[in-house]
């Protein structure tokens, strides 16, 4: 009897011996996702008002806030860059803020070291809030004139996916260590 079980987890351990995560997709599969995320607003739906939620954004935020050691510091600036080519803001206002949400998710992490889903999607709100209404600052200085009360319907639709969001976040986070075996 004994000697049956340790032939069976010989051989769970020999199925697992020699598999580890692909460093390609460990590292690079978030940075994938919110590029993809970015390239998803290029869409052809038209509306007469911001309704859209900012994916890239929210994926960010997301990644960020499910492996907190995912992204540097210096992450903003690049992913920032890539969603303004795709978002249609004035290019650099995603590279401000972006970089502005990394320092403030590292003050939040050194403030609250322990926190739940409950202070993480509060602090998502004001993140994303935030930048809904910096966004259409900078837009309407672009374009000549301030749009911030249009984009209520938007901020209620981002703070409500946001859930969601993580929890396909949280999936791609399992997928992304899924432990491969090495040729």
């Amino acid at each position: 009897m004994i000697a049956g079980l340790d032939a069976e987890t010989g051989q769970i351990a020999r199925k697992r011996i020699n598999r580890a995560p692909h460093p390609a997709v460990a590292r690079g599969l978030p940075w994938a996702t919110v590029m993809l995320a970015s390239m998803a607003s290029f869409s052809p739906i038209i509306a007469s008002a911001p309704v859209l939620p900012p994916l890239a954004y929210l994926v960010f935020l997301a990644w960020r806030m499910v492996r907190p050691g995912m992204f540097p510091v210096w992450a903003g600036l690049p992913l920032g860059a890539f969603d303004d080519l795709y978002s249609g803001q004035p290019f650099g206002s995603g590279i401000v803020l972006w970089s502005a949400t990394m320092l403030a998710m590292e003050v939040l992490d050194e403030r609250f070291l322990w926190r739940g889903f409950a202070q993480d999607w509060l602090a998502a709100s004001a993140l994303v809030s935030t930048y809904l209404l910096l966004c259409a600052t900078f837009a309407g200085i672009a374009a000549g004139y301030p749009l911030p009360l249009v984009i209520v319907p938007q901020v209620l639709v981002s703070i409500a996916l946001y859930p969601v969001v993580t929890g396909v976040v949280a999936l791609l986070d399992r997928v992304r260590l899924i432990p491969l075996k090495r040729l």
